[in-house]
């Protein structure tokens, strides 16, 4: 049975893998002018955000997998469309970027993402400055700075986009920290795409309009169903897999498993687009960085482990207690109107803490760690958006 178990995680991390990297290099594709020719991010994100949204809401509204979050208009107001705005921005960014830079570059430039998390998190008041997560911040900066100034084809305009959607998808994180958590409201993946997915889908519809809508009417593209249809799908099912490998693992095998992505998806990208080309300084930049990720990694969940595991508390007391934060912190309604706790919707904790963010899944659960008995695992909490949709 243990083997069992082992081999089915094993087999959800390899689908959570093909997949983050089917999606990034599908994306480029159908962006790129030298391949599939259509070169609108921003209507492309709002094909996913759509199609999200409209599987969202059958599964809440009329197959009912999980139960409606109670909603309030001013919950709406103050929380789900602050986040909305940036995470649109974040997509647009993300994608745009597509159109300049090359696949494995953006995986270069991805490793910015901890440092926009912590510089967020610093200025909003969420994290403390800490001299050692500061020197992890500086290592990574400064393998990525090695790693541009090593790319052949340096883009600017590219480089700006792709490192305005990390700061605003970062900036998103700590948003879902301060706003939801502060209302306590509890999202999973399918209520957040619910009630996220057609907010955001609106806020694209100005720069699509202003920006795209014009160039689309003049421009002799087809639109192809089954190419968008296959796209969004994938970045649907990636959504998926990433909540199936955080709920059976836990955030050191999920963060290993992203940099065994990211080096997968930059040896393939060189192959499935000839034009990506790496140099040695490339390499060296991003394994300068990696090591800076890695360690600010260990300090999470180092952090993380000591929060937990609380002096003068046994294992059935921090259970029970973090099972009452969990019912208190729930916010959900059945039909008959009792506040009930939903499987599906387990209060996670602070972004900031533990981020495992897939910028390629349209969503991705934060997390926390809860420790009973030898098992270590995720409890899945408020909801992260992606930047590439």
């Amino acid at each position: 049975m243990i083997n069992r178990q082992l081999l089915l995680t094993y087999f959800y991390l390899l689908i959570y893998i093909c997949l983050s990297s089917g999606v990034i290099l599908y994306n480029k594709w159908v962006l790129s002018p030298k391949y599939f020719k259509f070169p609108f991010p921003i209507t492309l994100t709002m094909i996913h955000m759509g199609f999200s949204g409209v599987v969202a809401f059958f599964l809440v509204r009329v197959f009912k997998v999980v139960a409606p979050v109670k909603m309030t208009f001013q919950i709406y107001a103050t929380c789900v469309i602050p986040i909305s705005a940036f995470f649109a921005s974040s997509l647009w960014f993300g994608n745009t970027a597509y159109l300049h830079i090359s696949v494995a570059f953006i995986q270069m430039l991805k490793a910015l993402m901890p440092v926009a998390t912590f510089l967020m998190a610093v200025i909003c008041g969420t994290d403390k400055l800490r001299c050692d997560v500061f020197l992890n911040m500086v290592l990574v900066s400064v393998g990525v700075v090695i790693s541009s100034y090593g790319e052949i084809h340096f883009n600017v305009i590219g480089t700006v986009y792709q490192v305005t959607g990390i700061f605003a998808e970062a900036l998103r994180l700590v948003l879902t920290q301060v706003l939801l958590q502060k209302k306590g409201l509890t999202l999973n993946p399918v209520t957040s795409l619910y009630y996220i997915a057609p907010c955001s889908f609106l806020f694209l519809f100005v720069p699509w309009y202003l920006l795209e809508k014009p160039a689309m009417e003049i421009s002799q593209i087809q639109f192809n169903f089954w190419i968008f249809f296959s796209n969004a799908l994938c970045a649907l099912a990636l959504n998926f897999s990433i909540f199936l490998v955080i709920g059976r693992t836990g955030a050191v095998t999920i963060r290993v498993a992203g940099v065994l992505k990211d080096w997968i998806l930059i040896a393939l990208s060189t192959i499935v687009f000839p034009e990506s080309a790496i140099t040695g300084l490339n390499i060296i930049g991003y394994a300068i960085a990696l090591c800076g990720v890695v360690m600010y990694n260990y300090l999470k969940v180092k952090d993380a482990r000591a929060l937990n595991q609380l002096p003068g508390e046994s294992i059935p007391e921090r259970v029970t207690k973090e099972w009452k934060l969990d019912k208190k912190s729930s916010d959900i309604y059945t039909e008959d109107g009792n506040n009930s706790n939903n499987a599906g919707n387990i209060a996670g904790a602070a972004a900031s803490e533990s981020v495992v963010a897939d910028e390629e899944a349209p969503l991705l659960p934060s997390s926390r760690f809860s420790y009973t008995g030898r098992s270590q695992r995720l409890i899945l909490g408020a909801s992260a958006l992606h930047p590439e949709g």
